[in-house]
């Protein structure tokens, strides 16, 4: 598997939160969603993304952005303009003042807002949970990134404009699969910018013998790895590789692969059946019970429990 494949295969959508939204100015919209990820892309006009925290970033026809909660922030005509809505968990709509719009700006299937060809058009997705994106991508991205239409062309989106606005059988997997895609093609963009702010552990696959051991431990997790056999099959000693490891990648080659091992078994939890022992197994654990106790010391809940969220 190559380190970006590994980064995105991550996300999983399961009823995402899809919506066109049509504006004229003067528009605001505050989001409280606390979701873990969310796409906007404009494809009419121009909005402003502006975070509590951090810069702001201004969208044109084209432009992606890509939010990372729990953090709320305000999607505007411009930064001036005070919020007229409140999006809470769940996409509840409310006033400012909290009282609920009650499909004040609906305007049909999937598409909200002042009128259907408003000024401003703009296609949102929303993982609406956060073991639908993993762990290990959510910490390698900003709180809010964007992409302008010079540095990236997606031919998804007159797909996922047209399919937001049926309605048939089998409607919400195949926006789902869609936003998928846009996620994934997006960030595969953003991370090969030159500048990319990638992972350190990302980065460190340049180097001829961390990235070597970097490999290995993610091409075969449930192999019985000491940082000697690490080193043996990097052609260094096991304290040049521990010292080179830690000082690229952040953390000692065995923390890594813990950390590895359970973000795989948490995927594996969340979207197959397979027992608790057999997962144990592919990823490197002796017993189930030796995976439990270390995923409940690393995630603060059980397996069992962390399947329990995702189903």
């Amino acid at each position: 598997m190559d380190a970006l494949a590994g980064l995105l295969e991550g996300p999983r959508a399961r009823g995402a939160f899809m919506i066109r939204a049509a504006f004229d100015p003067p528009w605001s919209v505050r989001v409280e969603d606390r979701a873990p990820l969310t796409v906007v892309l404009v494809v009419r006009g121009r909005a402003w993304i502006t975070p509590d925290e951090g810069e702001r970033l201004l969208l044109r026809a084209g432009d992606l952005a890509v939010a990372c909660g729990p953090d709320p922030y305000t999607c505007a005509d411009d930064p001036g303009t005070a919020p007229q809505a409140v999006i809470l968990p769940g996409g509840e709509c409310v006033h400012p003042d909290g009282h609920p719009l009650r499909g004040r700006w609906d305007l049909g299937v999937r598409s909200w807002g002042d009128r259907p060809d408003g000024s401003t058009v703009l296609l949102i997705g929303t993982y609406m949970m956060r073991g639908e994106i993993s762990g290990r991508l959510l910490d390698a991205l900003p709180p809010l990134l964007s992409l302008t239409q010079d540095l990236w062309d997606c031919p998804l989106t007159p797909i996922l404009a047209a399919e937001m606005g049926r309605d048939e059988p089998g409607q919400e997997v195949v926006l789902d699969r869609l936003l998928d895609l846009l996620t994934i093609s997006a960030l595969r963009a953003w991370f090969s910018r030159p500048q990319a702010a990638a992972p350190a552990w990302y980065r460190a696959l340049a180097d001829p013998i961390v990235g070597r051991a970097l490999r290995l431990l993610q091409d075969d997790p449930a192999h019985p790895w000491t940082v000697a056999a690490l080193a043996a099959r990097a052609g260094v000693s096991r304290a040049a590789l521990a010292r080179r490891f830690a000082g690229l990648v952040g953390e000692p080659p065995m923390t890594y692969l813990t950390g590895w091992r359970l973000a795989l078994a948490a995927d594996r939890l969340r979207e197959t059946d397979d027992t608790l022992e057999s997962i144990a197994r592919r990823v490197g654990y002796g017993s189930a019970f030796a995976l439990s106790s270390a995923f409940k010391r690393v995630y603060g809940i059980s397996p069992r429990e962390h399947r329990g969220r995702a189903a």
